[in-house]
């Protein structure tokens, strides 16, 4: 089943979650304790990761318990829970941030994918890079088949079609390739992410990076087509909750998303739907590549001042 929206779980928590924890441990909401949006924000986004509210009453309690200890203490006056507040008594946020997001796509190689989990959708990153070598791919990030066989695919693709990006056409003959998808000890597996391990590959080996802020989803087939992928509402919401601004969908999930997906849902996050790699290549990467970069040359060895040794006379 389809999880709450964020907006959902914001009015959850303003109509059910707050007062109820609030009357458990004894406080009156406007007089003793108010969340702010900003706050509950903070809670959903940093703090919980689930489809469900469970997680989010849970941390409502802990700031509620902490305020009635206060009151308790003789510390009297109203607290306004606002994200410093939430920071303060629940600590270092446990999920990512979006400037995590903007700072993980800066070089070439790195392009973010969309997962559906059963807590919900997700973002995951797909890392490649290359290395003296030749002729070995390397997977990793604990990786079912079939995504194992989605980069095999991808790596044929940009093989074959490279040539048009600015990449050497014998690059395989001379480099290793490894793909990586981080946090391998979560399983990961499913037939939605060969879009974004194309993306990788061609960033990497073009030095053109991924947009600030751009997520895609979609299966390939070797001639280049995008095939639609399920859970669209999850996987287009779970990038929403982690700061991304764009998405790249399968042309084909359109109906998903208008049947889904309602405006103010989406609020201000762009939808761009492709049929072909060709296409999420010309909207995920940037127009320039970075420079190499500067390897710094050792220093050049002084020449000995001096008289000459005396050579050995044989």
């Amino acid at each position: 089943m389809p999880g709450y929206t964020g907006e959902e779980k914001l009015h959850i928590a303003h109509k059910y979650l707050i007062p109820k924890q609030a009357s458990e441990h004894g406080l009156k909401v406007g007089e003793q304790i108010d969340f702010t949006d900003d706050g509950l924000r903070e809670i959903i986004h940093s703090f919980t990761r689930e489809a469900g509210v469970r997680n989010l009453e849970r941390e409502i309690a802990t700031i509620t318990r902490k305020q009635a200890r206060r009151i308790a203490e003789g510390k009297a006056e109203k607290m306004v829970v606002t994200p410093e507040i939430v920071r303060e008594f629940l600590g270092v946020p446990k999920f990512r941030t979006e400037k995590e997001v903007e700072e993980r796509v800066k070089r070439p190689g790195v392009a973010v994918g969309l997962v559906w989990t059963p807590v919900g959708g997700d973002i995951i990153f797909i890392e490649a890079t290359r290395m003296r070598g030749g002729k070995q791919f390397t997977m990793t990030g604990h990786l079912g088949e079939v995504m194992q066989e989605s980069m095999t695919a991808a790596l044929t693709w940009t093989r074959a079609n490279g040539e048009r990006y600015g990449i050497d056409p014998d690059f395989f003959r001379k480099q290793d390739i490894h793909i990586h998808v981080p946090s391998g000890a979560v399983p990961k597996d499913g037939p939605s992410a060969g879009a974004a391990m194309v993306t990788a590959l061609v960033s990497l080996l073009s030095g053109r990076p991924v947009k600030d802020r751009l997520a895609m989803t979609g299966e390939m087939t070797l001639s280049g087509v995008v095939l639609p992928i399920g859970g669209v509402k999850e996987k287009v919401l779970g990038a929403k909750r982690a700061g991304i601004t764009e998405v790249l969908l399968p042309a084909d999930n359109e109906p998903n998303v208008v049947a889904d997906l309602a405006p103010e849902i989406l609020g201000d996050i762009k939808i761009t739907y492709v049929r072909t790699l060709d296409e999420v290549l010309e909207h995920a990467l940037q127009k320039e590549a970075m420079p190499p970069p500067i390897v710094p040359q050792p220093e050049p060895k002084q020449k000995r001042v001096g008289p000459e040794s005396p050579r050995a006379i044989h």
